[in-house]
């Protein structure tokens, strides 16, 4: 990756850690009446399923949306033409992002005892906000090999496809089945558009923006429709022009240093006045243990069972101190642990703070340790034997393929 790739990458950390702290600080000052009117404000045309959008509606569930169909636009690039575009290479990544999605649900369960009020809660914790994590990894400098960041961006590629699915099946309303049909509809038209080799990208961006409105009326979460749309888009071969390449570039900038941020203002701004009561409290306190605890120990778990067990292959020159750090940083939940709360307590205002509670909690804990850990491992220069071994998933040849 370039200087100015990493830079790019370190100042979108950056900016999504900022927006966390401006989303605080408005909804804790003077301002906060005025914050949470602002967000509450209903403003553009009716739409389906929706009335007309409140301003975080419009956010939540359409500009998200894009940052669904970026998700799904560097899963479909990176499955096809990328760092897992190969069995031997899925394998680990799969492996572990499973044990860190599973761990983390578990952990929270316990912690909130099996409490069926809270249950719904589960998944908030078994996400990864790659941004945010890659941004703390581009602080550490050359202390982050880029095998390491390969591994951990394999992760929260595959932990994005399981928040997606989870999102799918767990988080849907009342669903309709008139305007699934025609979801069912729009996809299927945008997908044999790619098969008979339409390559201009308007096409199917009107698709999308169609797809949108129908899964807003069918009860299934809006913005799936943007990884829906995503699959449909031309990836090209060898050096035929690449339409999904071309939007993906597009539309990164936007969602990285717009959407994002813009997210993070209007979601986690949560009141801070119950102090250490309100942190400890089981919601917030499960959500905050299964990032801190459940993602650590369902990721390196998962590595270190992958690699005694099958021997599977790991990115060379790199320690388990390392490995473990990274790990740790996967407990950054921050944007789609945030979105996952609100679909999980629809309605429920005193449970949606909480769970940002708990979200800020983990992430900034894991942020922190993380950082700790990594900032201050030795590098690889030392006995063979403190090496990982080294295999085909990340191999020479595969290392920076799919990287922009």
């Amino acid at each position: 990756m370039t200087v100015a790739g990493i830079n790019r990458e370190k100042l979108a950390g950056l900016l999504l850690m900022a927006s966390a702290a401006v989303a605080l600080l408005l909804a804790n000052s003077p301002a906060a009446e005025a914050y949470r009117h602002f967000l509450h404000l209903h403003v553009g045309p009716s739409l389906p399923g929706l009335g007309v959008p409140t301003v975080h509606e419009w956010i939540a569930d359409g500009l998200m949306a894009i940052f669904f169909l970026l998700v799904g636009l560097e899963v479909k690039r990176e499955w096809f033409d990328g760092r897992l575009s190969t069995p031997a290479e899925r394998r680990l990544p799969i492996v572990a992002a499973a044990g860190g999605m599973a761990v983390p649900a578990l952990v929270y369960l316990a912690a909130t005892g099996f409490d069926p009020a809270l249950m719904r809660g589960w998944a908030i914790p078994s996400a990864t906000d790659i941004a945010f994590a890659v941004g703390v990894l581009a602080l550490l400098g050359d202390r982050a090999t880029p095998t390491l960041k390969l591994l951990l961006v394999a992760i929260a590629i595959v932990d994005d496809v399981g928040a997606v699915v989870i999102i799918a099946l767990f988080y849907t309303a009342d669903l309709h089945l008139p305007a699934i049909a025609a979801a069912i509809g729009i996809a299927g038209v945008m997908a044999m558009m790619n098969m008979f080799g339409v390559r201009r990208l308007w096409p199917f961006v009107i698709g999308f923006f169609l797809l949108w409105l129908a899964m807003l009326a069918s009860g299934i979460h809006a913005t799936i429709a943007g990884v829906i749309a995503a699959l449909t888009i031309p990836l090209g071969r060898g050096k035929e022009r690449s339409p999904l390449k071309v939007l993906e570039h597009n539309i990164h900038p936007w969602v990285m240093f717009g959407i994002m941020p813009l997210f993070g203002v209007a979601s986690a701004g949560v009141t801070l006045t119950g102090g250490w009561d309100a942190m400890l409290q089981p919601l917030p306190m499960g959500i905050a243990l299964g990032l801190v605890i459940g993602k650590q120990v369902g990721v390196f778990s998962a590595v270190w069972f992958v690699v005694r067990l099958t021997g599977s292959v790991q990115p060379p020159g790199t320690r388990w101190l390392q490995i473990y750090g990274a790990s740790v940083l996967c407990g950054i939940g921050f944007t789609m642990s945030l979105f996952i709360g609100a679909l999980a307590f629809p309605e429920n205002v005193e449970k949606i703070e909480a769970a940002k509670i708990g979200t800020l909690l983990g992430s900034i804990l894991s942020a922190l340790v993380g950082w700790a850990i990594l900032r201050f491992a030795e590098p690889v220069n030392g006995p063979e034997e403190d090496r990982l071994e080294a295999g085909e998933i990340f191999g020479e040849d595969q290392r920076m393929r799919g990287e922009k």
